[in-house]
């Protein structure tokens, strides 16, 4: 007799796109209460997304007060804070309630995500982040070391630096495309520098771009191999760029990205920048449905 299964449903969309089979995938699993870190760490692998979310309803006071519960993982790990999964999951919720604004409780903390509906065109959400943290400038020539680049190969008018809205980045920008869109990074030498420098990722930027609509054209390159469009590392790309004059404070621009893994995806960032420091750090695009499933568990 086969044992009994547990039947846990699924949705998968694309985000930070308005077109199905582009943007970044995600699976939502729209109820992990009961699940262990383990099942959902092997649920996580078995989907082999760049992310996968587990909704864990809860108290409707609590929710009220913090949000909706989300736990966040990729292939390998637990993360506290990313930014696709975050809209995407937010996405699926909306879609639930109808909300104009879903608050979701992260380990990093509570993010609001508002949804607008625009005529004829997919559904546009944008999250704001925590505050960003500004860490250490790096001297091109150790990220040369670790990523195959030259010290030329960097833009000199702007600092290598490490920003964290809630996962640190260290954000390098190039000096032409064809360097960025070329780039094969190796992830153990750099991921030792990144554990020694206070970093997270990388997110290597440019601002010669495929879009002429778009402020920058950018890469995350991690031990999953490639991320379509990483909303986490674009909201600190927003802050640095606002800090050192690549965006004016309040000014929308747009993020390419994943475009050559043919999941091209527009991310549209904004951040405030008052007399000392910057805030209102906002991520948004577009999020699409795409399939719907469920997965079995043995009992």
């Amino acid at each position: 007799m086969t044992p009994p299964s547990r039947k846990l449903q699924m949705v998968q969309v694309d985000v930070f796109t308005d077109r199905a089979l582009t943007g970044n995938a995600l699976a939502v699993f729209s109820d992990g209460r009961g699940l262990t870190t383990d099942q959902m760490q092997a649920i996580a692998r078995e989907t082999n997304l760049s992310e996968t979310t587990f909704i864990l309803p809860g108290d409707a006071a609590a929710e009220k007060q913090n949000g909706i519960r989300v736990r966040i993982f990729t292939v390998q790990e637990e993360l506290p804070f990313a930014g696709h999964p975050t809209l995407g999951t937010a996405f699926v919720l909306r879609g639930q309630s109808g909300a104009a604004e879903v608050r979701l409780a992260l380990n990093v903390g509570t993010v609001p995500v508002r949804f607008e509906d625009r005529p004829g065109q997919a559904a546009f959400g944008e999250m704001t982040q925590k505050n960003p943290e500004f860490g250490s400038t790096h001297d091109p020539q150790a990220i040369a070391g670790v990523t195959g680049l030259t010290p030329a190969d960097f833009d000199p008018s702007v600092p290598i630096q490490t920003v964290s809205t809630g996962v640190p980045f260290t954000i390098a920008a190039l000096r032409s495309l064809p360097t960025l869109q070329n780039l094969r990074l190796d992830v153990k030498r750099a991921g030792e520098y990144l554990a020694r420098s206070g970093g997270r990722f990388f997110y290597f930027v440019s601002r010669e771009t495929v879009d002429p609509k778009a402020r920058l054209h950018a890469r995350m390159l991690f031990y999953n191999g490639e991320d379509p469009a990483t909303g986490s590392a674009a909201g600190c790309c927003s802050a640095w760029m606002v800090a050192h004059g690549v965006a004016a404070s309040n000014e929308q621009v747009m993020i390419e990205q994943g475009l050559g893994m043919h999941r091209p995806s527009c991310i549209f960032v904004r951040a405030t920048k008052t007399d000392n420091q910057i805030i209102n750090v906002r991520v948004g695009g577009n999020c699409v449905e795409v399939l719907r499933g469920e997965v079995s568990l043995p009992a």
